[in-house]
């Protein structure tokens, strides 16, 4: 839609006229060079992990980028049911008709959305003797059109949802929002999602990230563009990446980026005399450049999400410290409005809150003449982050752990104050990754520990309760590839000779497939002869004298007891609980470690060392007997660990039988 000379007063008064000046300079997407950053993204920090530390886009960059103003009120509200929440509101599509003149016709309409070819076709050529209303209906309908492709753009490429009607309604104080941080907000929301296995589509204003990558690593821009003007996005306009050969580019862009050292990124592109030449003094501001340190919640509707720049600090002239551990917004990720329309201010008031106090957040960075990581973060990081993607063959020499001696000339700096806002995990997240081996609060087994507290105490009352295990759902087993991250990318951000794993912990990664189980045991676990059946197991199998269950110990000259094995074989299948609210009794800290004492749930294993040597049982017939499924030892279940550890040692491995 071409921007008429009767519409930009009202852009310039929105604060979106920068941005409909590139609405005709849009350049086209590198995928390849994008789905290599994809691979690199964090969920959990909003950062790109490259071998010398982190980087990201940042409120900075989408004020040079893009023109946008980055501070104002929080874009929020609701999604349709504006008669409901909003002082004076009317039903939806009435509304819409008073705004535009008219209502789409039923085959342009879906849900709360309009095709975006009635407003092309309706609206793409103002006439010449408009009136002044006319004329503001077309600018409304540029907004909405601007708005819905080049910021806020969906996976559906080609509808326009109502939600910018209270703003199109008054476009006189559509200049007191901060467009910027919500375009960052969304771009960051975007990359969340594809960061993770299932998803393929990338959505987002991802002409900001592409310019993006391009100014601050030259390495990886195109040669021949260096013509260019505000906004700084308009350099690449006549950019037209190669269609062909995409697979084997991504695995070069890879490559690159393996090889990437502190100084092939430029960490203040803009403070360039020929930038700030063209830069429009607007943005120079104390009110908007300020906004570029603050470490504060961004907000488009249903979408919260964290601005971290205390952990890219060079890019705004400082020396990198190490971080904090990352704030776990993970309950806010899965958010995304659906499910009946709320008012987002309310719904999400500790979240707006903060951003109305931002300027509290607002950081304190040293400048300095050779902004970089310092030693002890490049120390930091060399031990704990996952820097290389690529395989070890494709490097000519060593990927060395060498702290250059710059970092050392630059010294080190505080840890900037935060503000404190709790972790806000998403427990229906942890029972998806937990079914996949990764995190567990051990609730399903708890039966165990409560039937030994009652064998140890001893009465009649253990016979009326029921510690059945409960069935869950079999499901088709994952196959190794599904626990690792989107793109390639290691969940844990483990070092390559084994270390530690990452601070932000919210995807980590089993070293191999590891199914979880339950077990048909039914009501022959509160029976004596339960304990009787396995202590005369592990007698005959392992050689043992005296075996204990529960606090109690068993001879081997225990009565024969003839062995039901069919009983209570376990089958493989996906431990499954209800999902419960974030802030259940069971919540987990993404930030602890997946090895942690905490981690008391089963997983299929091997053939432990103490059974090698030892003939199998044999059943009546000279047969090899059949075991139950060997289980690993528990790190902490209470009064019961006894008779999981001794199982541990006496089962043995199906495969082997």
């Amino acid at each position: 839609m071409p921007m008429h000379d009767r519409i930009i007063p009202y852009l310039e008064r929105a604060g979106l006229y920068h941005l409909a000046r590139l609405n005709s300079q849009w350049f086209w997407l590198d995928e390849p060079l994008v789905s290599a950053f994809v691979e690199r993204w964090r969920p959990e920090t909003h950062t790109f992990h490259m071998p010398f530390g982190e980087c990201t886009v940042t409120l900075q960059d989408v004020a040079f980028q893009l023109g946008l103003p980055v501070d104002g009120e929080a874009v929020s509200g609701c999604l349709g049911e504006f008669e409901t929440y909003m002082e004076g509101g009317r039903p939806a599509w009435e509304w819409f008709e008073d705004l535009f003149g008219e209502r789409p016709p039923p085959n342009k309409v879906k849900q709360m959305t309009v095709h975006f070819t009635w407003f092309h076709e309706r609206f793409r050529v103002l006439p010449p003797d408009a009136s002044e209303e006319t004329v503001r209906i077309y600018a409304r309908a540029y907004i909405m059109m601007l708005l819905s492709t080049q910021l806020f753009g969906d996976k559906s490429a080609n509808r326009v949802h109502i939600r910018w009607l209270p703003f199109v309604a008054n476009l006189d104080g559509m200049g007191r929002y901060s467009w910027g941080s919500a375009a960052l907000a969304w771009l960051y929301r975007c990359m969340c999602r594809v960061a993770n296995r299932n998803v393929t589509n990338l959505a987002g204003p991802l002409q900001l990230l592409q310019s993006w990558i391009f100014w601050r690593f030259p390495s990886l821009r195109p040669a021949g563009f260096e013509v260019f003007s505000f906004p700084l996005a308009s350099r690449w306009s006549a950019y037209l990446p190669p269609n062909d050969g995409k697979e084997q580019r991504v695995i070069r862009y890879r490559l690159a980026l393996d090889r990437l050292t502190a100084r092939d990124i430029v960490w203040e592109p803009y403070s360039a005399l020929d930038v700030l030449a063209v830069v429009h003094p607007e943005i120079l501001t104390e009110e908007h450049s300020r906004m570029w340190r603050a470490v504060t919640a961004l907000i488009y509707f249903a979408v919260i999400e964290w601005h971290q720049v205390d952990r890219v600090v060079p890019q705004l002239g400082g020396v990198q410290h190490t971080p904090e551990d990352a704030l776990n917004v993970d309950w806010l990720h899965a958010k995304d409005g659906r499910g009946g329309d709320r008012w987002f201010p309310h719904y999400y008031q500790k979240w707006h809150e903060h951003w109305e106090n931002r300027l509290d957040a607002v950081i304190s960075i040293e400048r300095v003449a050779d902004p970089g990581p310092s030693a002890d973060y490049l120390d930091w990081w060399y031990r704990e982050a996952q820097r290389f993607l690529s395989p070890g063959a494709a490097f000519a020499d060593p990927r060395g752990t060498q702290i250059p001696p710059e970092a050392y000339q630059r010294g080190s700096s505080q840890v900037p104050r935060r503000s404190q806002l709790p972790d806000m995990p998403d427990n229906r997240r942890v029972e998806r990754r937990r079914r996949v081996g990764t995190r567990d609060t051990g609730r399903e087994w708890r039966w165990l520990h409560d039937a030994m507290q009652e064998d140890d105490a001893g009465g009649d009352a253990r016979a009326e309760v029921d510690h059945r295990v409960r069935r869950a759902n079999a499901r088709r087993g994952r196959t190794p590839d599904d626990t690792q991250h989107a793109g390639g990318v290691s969940g844990t951000a483990a070092t390559e000779a084994g270390g530690d794993t990452f601070t932000s912990r919210a995807y980590s990664q089993m070293p191999e497939f590891t199914p979880t189980m339950t077990m048909d045991l039914d009501d022959q676990l509160v029976s004596p002869r339960f304990y009787a059946d396995f202590a005369e197991l592990i007698g005959n199998d392992a050689g043992t004298s005296n075996v204990q269950f529960g606090g109690q110990s068993y001879q081997q000259q225990m009565p024969d007891v003839q062995m039901e094995t069919g009983a209570y074989q376990p089958h493989m299948t996906e431990m499954h609980s209800q999902p419960h609210d974030y802030q259940g009794q069971y919540g987990v800290d993404l930030n602890v470690p997946a090895g942690s004492p905490l981690d008391t749930w089963f997983t299929m294993g091997g053939t432990p060392q103490s059974a090698y040597g030892l003939d199998p049982p044999r059943d009546d017939v000279g047969q090899e007997a059949a075991r139950p499924t060997r289980v690993r030892r528990p790190a902490r279940c209470g009064t019961g660990s006894h008779l999981l550890g001794d199982f541990h040692d006496v089962a043995r491995d199906d495969r082997d039988g």
